[in-house]
């Protein structure tokens, strides 16, 4: 999700302020609160309840009751805490330019880190309750409701350090976690872009949301300046990004040996529960299957009449004919079309919650988050960040993946518990690319025409590039440089650059020019300061596949429609096994990369 934030002195760059974007057009937030002033009589009231906490301390172990309300009690300022935070996190979304937005999220931060200290005894005093007396609490059946948040803390034991010692990770926890906020801040408000002259003469604005627009104009000369002008300015920026990519590596590694993980990687792994070997599975049957990827790089050279490939000619639709532009109305009604075999109800919601209840901010405006997300919490709507625009298609797919992940979570939140509700990102990715996989098909089914369906496959082609093949790069450019910071290797600019040239070279093939600038793209991922995040998107497509091929092939979405109510009711192997997928096997990626190789031969013989 990567970001770009103007200040005063871009009046005239056509981009509105927050102020001159239609009320329809934006999210309404009022379901969380009316005003900011009730915000911020929330925001008093947990600062006046958290300290109940404390009177726990100590006294977790003694009985079942005791167990019972120290949950309850939990539960009632956590959900205070998680709608404050929602709210804060989106008014800052919207506009970081807005000084009372950014101080709602810094005093929401520093009062997060007190109720973690004062907190913090809370997990180490449930584990520290002997095997027997538990297995006699979780027997109580005043518990059934939280046993399974109880079994997933008790798992935890193994990395779960004294009170005291908690207590200093939660009071460090601001401090290694600024290097997050400082590449935030400069990409998203410091870096500027200028603007650039498109195919009708008009100069246009580049930021990091028109980047995309851009790289997808026929002519190749304004893709290569678009491309240098906006790596120029990452550039003249690129020590700063590089020192604070390096301190995210380093304190991933500081907290991962602090609480006894062999690894970073496997600390991140662990909370999903999913094993090292799909991680390394992943890896292994990408590299393993390039072939088809350096074919369609071949084939999208040869249609677009070029004398060498670019990274700024990858996005470009190799099918000029169907340039098309498309209402954010349309979009809507094509993800509805597209969504039909899940059934009636999930339809109704969406469209309303699309078009009546304004749970889509939908346009890009001055200050505003660039990118796109979805963002929920328990009882509320589940809110789509967007910034739409009707000439870049890629959109009306953007808008279907967010869509997944909404309704993932207003069904989830519909079916289970407060406890159970929250799911983990491995299976976020699943939801919300099995809704891009059935309006790929929708749209295709839709065609005879010849070049429309060219269009359509090379954008499934370009999605499972980005999402499998690329996100792959990416997940193995984390397990190297968490490898080296753990080996006592140097994280320099150069080092860094060097181990992502190394990548480059290998997931483009030897055809493909990459450009010097490219080297720094690793300095402008902010997933990066997530670490280990962006494999569940290569695993999510490739379950959502499987998935997908299962509901259009049977007509029956029960076991899909099962398996997004089932929230974090279990670990992600598990839940997605019972909807029909083994992802502990590599044979969901493999078949993922087949369909690329068919969908390449298919698109060979459409453009021959």
């Amino acid at each position: 999700m990567l970001s770009l934030f103007f200040d005063k002195d871009d009046a005239g760059s056509g981009i509105p302020t927050r102020a001159e974007v239609r009320t329809e057009d934006t999210w309404d937030l009022t379901p969380l609160y009316a005003t900011p002033a009730e915000w911020t009589a929330d925001f008093a009231r947990l600062q006046e309840e958290y300290p109940v906490l404390a009177e726990f301390r100590g006294k977790v172990g003694e009985s079942a009751a005791a167990l019972l309300a120290l949950l309850k009690c939990d539960e009632r300022i956590s959900r205070l805490i998680e709608k404050v935070h929602h709210y804060a996190s989106l008014r800052c979304a919207e506009d970081s330019s807005d000084p009372a937005n950014l101080a709602r999220e810094s005093q929401l931060q520093n009062l997060l880190t007190r109720i973690g200290e004062l907190s913090s005894f809370v997990t180490p005093e449930i584990q520290a309750i002997d095997d027997a007396t538990f297995a006699a609490f979780l027997a109580d059946p005043a518990l059934d409701e939280w046993c399974n948040r109880l079994e997933k803390i008790r798992r935890l034991k193994a990395h779960t350090l004294s009170a005291a010692e908690e207590r200093l990770l939660a009071l460090g926890h601001s401090a290694t976690a600024g290097h997050d906020e400082t590449f935030s801040q400069l990409s998203n408000v410091d870096m500027k872009f200028g603007v650039l002259t498109d195919e009708k003469g008009v100069e246009r604005t580049l930021s990091q949301s028109s980047f995309s627009s851009f790289l997808q104009k026929r002519d190749p000369e304004i893709r290569k300046r678009a491309f240098r002008q906006f790596y120029a300015e990452f550039a003249d920026h690129k020590f700063t990004l590089a020192s604070t990519l390096s301190n995210s590596v380093k304190a991933d590694v500081f907290r991962a040996r602090a609480r006894n993980y062999p690894s970073a990687r496997e600390a991140a792994l662990f909370q999903d529960d999913v094993p090292v070997s799909v991680y390394d599975n992943l890896i292994s049957t990408v590299r393993a299957n390039l072939g088809p990827l350096f074919r369609y790089y071949a084939l999208r050279k040869r249609v677009l009449g070029l004398p060498e490939i670019h990274h700024y000619d990858t996005y470009v639709p190799i099918v000029p004919s169907v340039e098309k532009h498309t209402s954010f109305d349309e979009a809507i009604n094509l993800c509805l079309g597209a969504l039909k075999p899940l059934g009636e109800e999930y339809c109704r919601v969406l469209g309303d919650g699309m078009r009546t209840q304004r749970w889509c901010d939908r346009y890009e405006s001055r200050g505003k988050r660039s990118g796109a997300f979805s963002s929920g919490s328990y009882g509320a709507p589940p809110y789509i960040l967007m910034n739409y625009k009707d000439d870049v298609f890629a959109d009306v797919f953007t808008l279907a993946h967010e869509a997944g992940h909404s309704m993932h979570t207003w069904s989830s939140n519909r079916a289970q518990s407060w406890q159970d509700a929250d799911y983990t990102i491995f299976l976020a990715e699943v939801a919300s690319t099995f809704n891009e996989e059935l309006l790929t098909h929708h749209l295709l089914s839709q065609t005879n025409d010849r070049t429309m369906r060219a269009y359509l496959i090379n954008r499934q082609l370009d999605d499972i590039r980005g999402t499998v093949y690329r996100q792959t790069m990416f997940a193995e450019f984390e397990k190297i440089t968490h490898a080296m910071e753990e080996a006592g290797e140097a994280l320099t600019l150069d080092t860094i650059r060097t181990a992502y040239r190394g990548l480059l070279d290998v997931y483009f093939g030897p055809d493909f020019s990459i450009d010097t600038e490219l080297e720094l793209e690793c300095l402008r991922i902010p997933h990066f300061y997530s670490a280990f995040y962006v494999y569940k998107y290569a695993t999510g497509l490739s379950a959502a596949v499987a998935l997908s091929e299962q509901v259009l092939s049977s007509g029956d979405a029960t076991r899909y429609l099962g398996f997004i109510r089932s929230g974090g009711s279990k670990f992600p192997i598990p839940t997605l096994r019972e909807a029909g997928v083994d992802m502990s096997s590599p044979a969901p990626v493999e078949a993922t990369l087949r369909l690329f190789a068919r969908r390449v031969d298919e698109l060979e013989q459409l453009l021959a």
